[in-house]
């Protein structure tokens, strides 16, 4: 009797247990996240609302969701967020699949941006908006990393590129793309629009910081970049080169500085409001959004989560605001993310950032890139960060630690600060398949030759095709061909020539060149060359020489080409000692030839018995001082990406009678400083000022002969109203100023603010002077044809519109001084046209 009551309890719990399962069996489940579909980025507390139903609920931090339901709803799902569209998703149970929870309906809700709508704009008495802002404004020297002594962290950084808004079935019968169908396999189209990942590169560092003196070191330990090994490239993609800091007053995004929301300026620029508050692992988070004020300025939009009471920033999310002038720009997002190193210290532990690059327009084919950056591992205010950065030969330093190029799969699984995705794991696949492939190597190769001028045969290159046939009053018809080495010749030794010839003067023109690199790091080499041709221009960086074949439909009319035959041999080293810091020392022989429109070789008499007229040989040393500068690498060559101090170059010459049958005896001395400043929120200023002074009697191509322009493509080196060989100096001084506004006053107006014209102003001038000895030598004859400043100035001063059709830029130049101006009008006024690609 006693075993009936247990028996009945055992079966009631048999068959409670049997009714749990099967009800857990009939659940029905919807979960899944919410995500921006630019950046990927999860969205934290996004409202879902059944459209008919009650239920609804917030994500909650990592942008998650779940409903149960006995029943599946016949409803729709409505997602809403603040700066985003409302996304509405019917459901149905076509939707769902069998897991072991039961059915299952899994969702990955993409949000498209939008505007912001009313429900932002709550009016209070009291602004909580801008009291929010004060309250962030007052903690930024305390939350602020930079505000440490000195800090350390390890550095993930993962950039991809992919093809976006394409057509996967078109592109496959084009008939070039056909051979390589396969990889439109790897075409997504979770988001709506399709994209193709195409490219993966990876750096994994460990980056170093002291605040006084300002000093960074990173030692780049592993790279990956499939089909590109380039160090320079490598080290752009670092640690160093990407320092975006919210806290700052301004933001950088490409070139242009935009108006960070936590400037102190910013209210001036933007609209605050406050939204909600959530909790997460016990942190209060006061939900924080902004606006801008005004159309067309380089401003944010987007929303921030701040911590209470410190006042942090715990995450924080910038879209690029409409009508922002920046270009080829679709959708843009940088997102900043920070997570407590102590109680009451948050620092920066993830920033993407992510750019739908949109050059043919919004609607059509275009490229996605996604920047992503964790951080781990910080140690902030330690000696031994400041031991490790002492070793830095100059301010900013970038190493990579010995074999970090060829890093093996196994390093990248174990360093990687997350797992790479589906998407990403194909790419490689794909590229290490089409490397393979010797017709995409072939396209690879003629896109390349069309786009710089050069192609790579075998062991040496050709080019630039460009040069290879013009025509001028002199030579008529002029071909020329070039060829040099690469570095499958020789990895340090660089061989190049050319051979041209005009077929009006049946004249042979030629140059043969060699350079041998020592070190590229600190850089140092040789280089020797000898050249007999025409003067035909290219001593300035924006000039275009009289043998281009652009150059012939954009002439001045009414104004003659002078030619010039030189014949010069030069040899040279250079020496670094620290980027940026260097010395050249430089021995020049040359002899001139004026051949049409300008003073003859005859009228010049030999100085006693020295040597031939027209004939020096000089030594030169050239001195530059551009400290911190950053430079772009190729394989022999190398380019300046500027530096954050003025850069200044000094350069002492002189000439040495009799040596090689020279001619003449002087010293020339030359002084440089140039800029680049920017200036935000107006733009950047960029100037340089020169001068320089010539003793000796000389000829007028041995003097300071100001750089004039005689086509109507805009030199920003030399002044565009001036011909050549029009004012020649023994002593100068000189100044060429060029400021970028941006949109300035066209922001003002809604057609050129739709159309991102951009507004500059420019000013140049010399003054000059000779002594009565090259007076007496270079105007006393029957062919005087030069100008004289005597201590006058002249000065160009000059404005336009930039950024037509986002690649043209208009010059409008006028002459002011020195009066009387010329009489012909184009030595008074010009309209000069230029190309550039900027954002």
């Amino acid at each position: 009797m006693e075993l009936r009551p247990i028996r009945l309890r055992a079966v009631g719990l048999v068959l409670s247990l049997l009714l749990t399962l099967f009800t857990q069996a009939q659940t029905k489940t919807i979960r899944g996240y919410v995500k921006d579909k630019l950046s990927e980025e999860r969205i934290p507390f996004a409202s879902i609302q059944f459209l008919a139903g009650t239920q609804g609920k917030l994500t909650d931090s990592a942008g998650h969701f779940e409903f149960r339901f006995a029943e599946w709803p016949t409803d729709t799902l409505v997602v809403t967020y603040v700066g985003y569209q409302d996304l509405k998703i019917p459901i149905h149970p076509g939707m769902t699949q069998i897991s072991a929870d039961g059915q299952v309906m899994e969702l990955v809700l993409a949000l498209d941006r939008g505007k912001y709508t009313k429900e932002v704009i709550v009016k209070r008495k009291i602004d909580r908006g801008y009291l929010m802002w004060k309250r962030i404004n007052k903690r930024k020297p305390y939350n602020d990393r930079y505000r440490f002594s000195n800090f350390t962290y390890e550095l993930y950084n993962k950039l991809e590129l992919d093809l976006n808004r394409i057509n996967k079935e078109k592109l496959k019968e084009l008939g070039p793309l056909k051979p390589f169908d396969f990889i439109f396999d790897n075409v997504d189209t979770t988001e709506g629009q399709p994209f193709l990942p195409v490219y993966l590169t990876e750096t994994i560092s460990n980056y170093y910081y002291q605040k006084s003196p300002w000093r960074t070191r990173e030692i780049i330990k592993g790279v990956k970049t499939m089909g590109v090994e380039n160090e320079s490239i490598s080290k752009l993609l670092g640690g160093t080169e990407q320092n975006i800091n919210i806290y700052n007053n301004f933001i950088p995004v490409f070139d242009k500085q935009f108006v960070s929301p936590l400037s102190d300026n910013g209210p001036a620029y933007y609209n605050y409001t406050v939204l909600d508050t959530q909790y997460v692992a016990g942190q209060r988070l006061i939900h924080f959004v902004f606006q801008p004020k005004r159309r067309g300025e380089n401003t944010f939009e987007g929303d921030a989560w701040v911590h209470d009471p410190t006042w942090a920033i715990q995450k924080m999310t910038l879209h690029l605001s409409r009508e922002a002038n920046i270009n080829f720009i679709d959708k843009l997002s940088l997102i900043q993310e920070f997570s407590l190193i102590s109680d009451s210290t948050w620092f920066l532990s993830k920033d993407k950032f992510v750019a739908d690059i949109a050059p043919i327009g919004k609607s059509r084919f275009g490229v996605i890139g996604r920047k992503t950056t964790t951080y781990r591992n910080v140690v902030v205010d330690q000696q031994f960060i400041r031991d490790t950065i002492a070793k830095n030969k100059v301010q900013s330093e970038i190493l990579f630690a010995e074999g970090a190029m060829k890093k093996e799969d196994s390093y990248w699984s174990d360093s990687r600060h997350e797992s790479l995705t589906k998407n990403e794991k194909a790419i490689y696949d794909m590229i290490d398949t089409l490397q393979k492939m010797p017709l995409f190597k072939r396209y690879v190769t003629t896109i390349n030759f069309l786009a710089t001028g050069y192609r790579n045969v075998g062991n040496f290159e050709i080019g630039p095709w460009y040069n290879w046939f013009t025509g001028n009053l002199w030579e008529g018809f002029r071909t020329r061909f070039d060829l040099g080495t690469n570095t499958k010749f020789h990895k340090d030794l660089y061989l190049h020539g050319y051979l041209a010839y005009g077929f009006g003067d049946r004249v042979f023109k030629y140059k043969a060149e060699a350079k041998y690199l020592f070190s590229r790091s600190p850089r140092s080499y040789i280089h020797g060359s000898y050249t007999k041709d025409l003067d035909n221009g290219q001593v300035y960086y924006d000039e275009i020489s009289t043998d281009n074949i652009f150059a012939l439909a954009i002439r001045k009319p009414g104004i003659p080409i002078k030619f010039m035959q030189i014949k010069e041999a030069k040899l040279e080293y250079f020496k670094e000692w620290s980027p940026g810091i260097s010395a050249t020392i430089i021995g020049t022989h040359k002899s001139f030839d004026p051949l049409k429109n300008i003073p003859p070789k005859e009228i010049f008499q030999i100085n006693g018995e020295k040597g031939t007229p027209l004939t020096n040989f000089e030594m030169a040393i050239k001195l530059r001082f551009g400290y911190n500068e950053r430079f772009f690498e190729t394989n022999f060559n190398r380019f300046s990406l500027g530096s954050s101090y003025p850069i200044v170059e000094f350069m002492y010459a002189r000439g040495f009678p009799g040596v090689f049958n020279s001619d003449y005896s002087y010293n020339k001395y030359y002084l440089s400083i140039s800029d680049y400043v920017k200036v935000a929120p107006v733009g950047t200023l960029y100037y340089n000022l020169f001068g320089g002074k010539t003793t000796g009697t000389l000829p007028y191509m041995l003097l300071n002969v100001a750089p004039g322009n005689e086509i109507y493509y805009y030199n920003k080196y030399a002044f565009n109203l001036m011909q050549r060989f029009e004012y020649i100096h023994d002593r100068y001084i000189g100044f060429n100023v060029e400021h970028n506004i941006g949109n300035g006053i066209f922001r003002l107006i809604p057609l050129t603010r739709k159309l991102k014209f951009r507004q500059f102003w420019t000013a140049k001038g010399i003054s000059g002077d000779l002594s009565e000895a090259n007076r007496a030598l270079n105007f006393d004859n029957a062919f005087n044809q030069f100008q004289n400043l005597d201590g006058k100035t002249y000065i160009e001063l000059g404005t336009g519109v930039d950024n037509i059709l986002k690649v043209f830029r208009l010059d409008f130049v006028w002459r002011v001084s020195p009066r009387p101006l010329p009489e012909a009008r184009v030595g008074r006024f010009g309209i000069f046209g230029s190309f550039r690609l900027a954002f």
